[in-house]
């Protein structure tokens, strides 16, 4: 690598904050290889982008149930769907905010947050900044508060941005 660095410096917050980048770049990239064959089609004559039929609601059946995921920005994105009566009878959608916010899991494995900051030491104890960097590196769409706790479970400091 051209800043020598080992390859455990990729997890963590200078790390995800570059992979970020290196992504944008790369989806740029990537958008502008497909934009190009689109417009290939176009111009060849080839306007089928679509099977429109499938999106009329009539062909549907009556109860059907569907999953899908997908690679967001800030990581997995999740939909599921119920479908009764050819009417939407639950939805979820699980965004990359919740599954790498999320607690332990049942396996008690910890979750991405809380790995990034397991050892995390703060220079201010009251202004937790290597939190919020941390966090931050994660893109994550939420309100900024932080809780710091002691292995007991105690709340030492809480911290709301504004």
């Amino acid at each position: 690598s051209v800043l020598k660095l080992p390859k455990e410096a990729l997890f963590s917050t200078l790390g995800r904050t570059a992979a970020r980048a290196l992504e944008s770049v790369w989806a740029g990239n990537t958008l502008q290889y497909f934009f190009d064959r689109l417009m290939r089609n176009l111009k060849s004559g080839d306007t089928a982008t679509a099977n429109v039929t499938l999106w009329e609601p009539d062909t549907w059946p009556t109860s059907a149930k569907g999953v899908g995921f997908s690679e967001a920005p800030r990581g997995a994105l999740g939909h599921w769907i119920k479908i009764e009566n050819q009417k939407i009878d639950s939805y979820q959608c699980v965004v990359p905010t919740t599954w790498n916010a999320g607690p332990r899991d049942d396996k008690g494995q910890i979750g991405a947050y809380e790995a990034a900051l397991m050892g995390t030491k703060l220079a201010v104890p009251d202004q937790p900044l290597e939190i919020l960097r941390t966090l931050h590196s994660f893109d994550p769409c939420l309100a900024c508060s932080t809780h710091v706790i002691d292995n007991h479970g105690g709340e030492l400091v809480r911290v709301q941005v504004r």
